[in-house]
Order: C-alpha cells, then sequence, then structure tokens
C-alpha cells in the first residue's frame, strides 16, 4: 500500500512539473505570433494581460481585439466595430475601409483609435470591457486626411497624433475629441517614402517617436527618433532603421516589408516589439496578407531600443520569452454551433458566429442563421455575387498557412433554379477561386469558377448524386485546387490555378485570401436556401 502510495505521489509530481512546464517554457516561439491577414498590429498592457487590434479594411466586423498573457500566444476575444452606428462600409473594397487602428489604454479606459477611406475621417471608440460592445465612435473634426491616428497619454493630458503630409501632434479634450491646443508639426520622418503609424512613448526623460516608412512592401522598415520636448525637435537614432529585411542579410528571407510597429513593456519589465511582415513564396509574392511578427527589445536606460539584437527577425526565433500561457485555439473543423452573447441585436456578435469569422462591407443579417437550424449555418442566397464590391451572402476566416486544405459539407435540399452556393478562396471581388454547387434544369452540378479580372472561366462540372456536397479548395504554396465529391470520399479535380493571381503583387489592395462559403441567386425573391454543417480547414 505504501508503495502504491509514493508510486502515485510520484507520477502525479511528474505530471504536475510537466504541466508547469507547458506554461513555463520561454526559449523560443514562431513567427508570426497571428499568422493570416492580421495587418497594422497595435499593442497594449494592462496588469499581466496584452490586447492587441489589426486593421480588417473592407470586412466587417471591424478591428479585432486579441487578449494575449505571454506575447507568443493569442486568442481572439472580440472587435472593436460590430454596429452599423459606428462605420459604414457600403462599396469599400480592399484598399478601403478601416485602416491602422491603434490601442491604448487610460485610467480604466480602452481606446481604439483608426481611420475609415475613403472619407478619411479619424475616430475612436472606447469601453471598459475589450471583449465586449465598445462605444459609438468620437470623430476627430478638427483632422480629416490621410491615416494612422493614434491616442498618447501623458501627465494627465490626451494627445492626438497623426500623418497628413508630416506628423502632427495636438491636445484634444479624450471625451468629446476636441482639440483643445495647436497642432504641431513633428517632421516627415528620415526621408522614406510614406512616413506612417506613428507612435510615442516617454521613457527616461525623452520622448520617443516611431515610426515606418518605405511603403508596406519589401523596402518597409522601422525607423525611431527622440527629444526631450514631446513637440520636438526629434532627433535621429544613429543605428536607424532599427527593423528591416530590406537589406542582404535578409534578402532570402521567407519573411519580408517589416513595419508598422508598436511597441510594449511587460511585467518583468523587458521591452518587446510587434510588426507587420509578410511570408513569400515563389516570386517573393505573397497571398496571405500583412501578418503579425514580435520580437524581443533591449532597451537599456538612456539608450536606444535594439531590435532582436540586428534589426532583424526570423520564423523561428530562438530567443527567452515571457513564461508561455497557450490559450484557446481555433477548431480544424468548425461545426457552427450557434455562440450565445450579450450584444445588442443590431451588432455582429448577436449573430453567433465564432469569432474570427467576417463577412463584406455591411452585411445583411436576415441572410444569416444558426438558430433555424440547430448545428447548422443557413446562408440566404444575395443576387449580390462575389464579383461586385459590396455585401455578398458570404463568410469566411483567414487564410493562415501556404499549404492547407479546406472543405465544407453542403445540404442543397432547398437550393433552388438559378442560385448557387460554394466555397471561396477570395481576394477581391474579381479576384477569387470558387467551387460552386449550382441547380441548373432541376439538376445540382458542381463545377470550378476561376475569376481572374474581367475573366470568369468555369474549367470543369460534374452532376451531383443525392443533396448533399464536399466542396474543397487545397494549396500546396503554387497552386489552388479546387475539387467536389458527393460522398466525402472520392473527390474529382475541378481545376488548378497558380497562387500568384491572388498575390497582393499582383492585384493590389492591403488583405489577404479568406476562405469561406457564400450563396447566391440570379433572381431576388426566392425563398431558396443552403444549409452548411461544417468547415474544416487543415
Amino acid at each position: 500500500m505504501n508503495r502504491l502510495i509514493v508510486s502515485l505521489l510520484f507520477t502525479s509530481s511528474i505530471l504536475c512539473s510537466f504541466a508547469q512546464s507547458l506554461t513555463t517554457s520561454n526559449q523560443g516561439f514562431k513567427n508570426p505570433v497571428l499568422p493570416g491577414f492580421h495587418a497594422d498590429p497595435s499593442v497594449c498592457r494592462v496588469g499581466d494581460d496584452f490586447y492587441l487590434v489589426n486593421s480588417t479594411f473592407q470586412y466587417f466586423p471591424g478591428v479585432p481585439v486579441f487578449h494575449s498573457k505571454d506575447l507568443v500566444n493569442w486568442e481572439q476575444v472580440g472587435n472593436c466595430l460590430t454596429r452599423p452606428t459606428q462605420v459604414d462600409l457600403r462599396k469599400t473594397d480592399g484598399n478601403s475601409g478601416i485602416y491602422a487602428p491603434t490601442i491604448r489604454y487610460n485610467n480604466g479606459r480602452f481606446y481604439m483609435v483608426t481611420t475609415v477611406f475613403p472619407s478619411r475621417r479619424h475616430f475612436y471608440v472606447w469601453t471598459d470591457n475589450p471583449a465586449g460592445e465598445w462605444s459609438d465612435p468620437v470623430v476627430i473634426d478638427f483632422a480629416i486626411g490621410s491615416c494612422d491616428p493614434t491616442l498618447f497619454f501623458d501627465e494627465g493630458k490626451c494627445y492626438f497624433l497623426w500623418k497628413e503630409g508630416d506628423i502632427k501632434i495636438c491636445e484634444i479634450d479624450v471625451e468629446t475629441g476636441k482639440q483643445l491646443g495647436e497642432i504641431h508639426h513633428l517632421g516627415v520622418g528620415l526621408g522614406g517614402r510614406y512616413p506612417e503609424g506613428p507612435h510615442i512613448y516617454k521613457k527616461d526623460g525623452y520622448y520617443y517617436l516611431l515610426l515606418a516608412e518605405g511603403g508596406t512592401e519589401h523596402g518597409h522598415h522601422v525607423n525611431i527618433l527622440r527629444s526631450k520636448d514631446l513637440f520636438g525637435p526629434y532627433q535621429s537614432n544613429p543605428s536607424n532603421p532599427i527593423l528591416s529585411h530590406f537589406n542582404m542579410k535578409m534578402q532570402n528571407s521567407s519573411i519580408q516589408g517589416l513595419g508598422h510597429a508598436d511597441l510594449v513593456q511587460a511585467p518583468d519589465s523587458s521591452w518587446w516589439m510587434i510588426c507587420l511582415g509578410y511570408r513569400t513564396s515563389a516570386y517573393l509574392q505573397h497571398v496571405m496578407g500583412r501578418e503579425t511578427m514580435l520580437a524581443p527589445v533591449k532597451w537599456e536606460k538612456g539608450a536606444w531600443p535594439v531590435v532582436n539584437g540586428d534589426g532583424t527577425l526570423q520564423v523561428d526565433m530562438k530567443c527567452a520569452t515571457l513564461p508561455q500561457v497557450p490559450l484557446k485555439q481555433d477548431p480544424v473543423r468548425e461545426e457552427f454551433e450557434f455562440v450565445k452573447r450579450n450584444a445588442p441585436k443590431d451588432s455582429y456578435h448577436s449573430i453567433g458566429l465564432p469569432m474570427g469569422w467576417m463577412s463584406l462591407c455591411d452585411p445583411d443579417y436576415t441572410k444569416y442563421s444558426l438558430t433555424e437550424r440547430k448545428g447548422w449555418l443557413r446562408l440566404h442566397p444575395s443576387t449580390t455575387d462575389l464579383s461586385v464590391t459590396a455585401s455578398p451572402t458570404f463568410v469566411a476566416r483567414r487564410q493562415t498557412e501556404l499549404t492547407f486544405t479546406a472543405t465544407a459539407l453542403f445540404d442543397l435540399t432547398h437550393l433552388e433554379e438559378g442560385m448557387q452556393a460554394g466555397i471561396t478562396a477570395y481576394a477581391a471581388p474579381l479576384n477569387h477561386y470558387d467551387v460552386v454547387a449550382e441547380k441548373r434544369n432541376g439538376k445540382i452540378f458542381m463545377k470550378s469558377n476561376v475569376r481572374l479580372g474581367q475573366t470568369s472561366h468555369n474549367e470543369k462540372e460534374i452532376e451531383l448524386t443525392g443533396n448533399q456536397a464536399y466542396l474543397r479548395i487545397t494549396s500546396d504554396k503554387e497552386f489552388y485546387y479546387m475539387s467536389a465529391s458527393s460522398d466525402g470520399v472520392n473527390f474529382t479535380p475541378l481545376a488548378k490555378m497558380e497562387y500568384r493571381f491572388l498575390s497582393t503583387e499582383t492585384i493590389g489592395g492591403f488583405t489577404g485570401v479568406m476562405l469561406g462559403v457564400f450563396a447566391q441567386q440570379n433572381v431576388e425573391g426566392r425563398d431558396g436556401y443552403v444549409d452548411i454543417d461544417w468547415f474544416e480547414y487543415k
């Protein structure tokens, strides 16, 4: 009996040590820490918790809110913009919508400030619970134009900082957004094109001004300047840029375009930089948009910050980290269970879709349901199709790796004549690869649809046996493959297309490929619909 007790205690000790190692291991991590389209990251810390936001451009809900304990593991807990009263995204595309948010915390409140294009209107929203609903917008009415605003709190005052030709700053009333002081000009950076993403930090008697320059492409980089006075003049760090892959050393790195950074200090006094970058494949092109990266920063008293020793970062970061605290990950198979949230009826959160799933522009909530058939996502087709810059019946998640398989199971029993439903790798209205089920002449056919600019091509189609269709898109870093099946076992290839025709370098824009489902019809007023049992992403 004593031996049994000793054995159990020893086993328990081993298990406890193993569990502890999962949460305290602090050697290394992988970039990106938020893979896929997570552009323009901004971060703040409150106690032991970190919160991060990203740009969303034409997608809704806008500006996801992520939470972390260690800067490496992140879980989406909410969205800042969930209601039509907060933002109007009608007819926005990958070149417009919500640009470059900044998140800051002061005196019990979280603030998210951003710009909406094409109106170029700056505004911010606030909350005391970043996982809940955020306020209606507080509009900055004295500064219209350009982008990349931020808030800086200092000695009981709030300052609004933005880019409009040069970098500008002025004091505001944080309750109303009204201008309180004169506008000060902080300069145009160090001569790189498109100076943007300004942030100010106060440390050791200096105000540090962080800037991205070079355009959000291969030449993107980060510079830092400082001054004893908030309004300048600011002096450049002799070692600028402090972050860049636009050099010989990193010319073969899969990560390029580093920039648009933010700095944060951890509870252990260590400093960290989060920034955007993108992973390239052949042709040095990228399809997943700009992603969120992380690097350690050495910032000694009175000195300039040094990013990861030499101003670069890697996919496999071999450095000490904060104690690791793994958080809930997205499931491989999304079963579309209704998620009840405390949200008003006009909030996107009220639909009950899982975090990370988004629609385009200003979605019609009546077209989506997770309650009409329990455990299924019901889509009511719209006459707005995927190739229009508007709001089709479409919901999607980000592509996060170059190699993947995405499959969805559709029940097409109630698909009517002239209706289509499918799965898509969507980059833009005129650039997407689809697998489509279509009701035609009383039969259901499964086919590919390749949209390349003004060209739309259907390569092959097969007739569906029964009413259930398994539609699939896969990728191997070079090509996207479209296929379909009536039984979920035997898939028929329908088309194969190069990934580069969905890349940012080919089509422009600021977003990445989204993988999702849609439903559309050619005549308004029909009662048909499609049900989706699950969406699997491996």
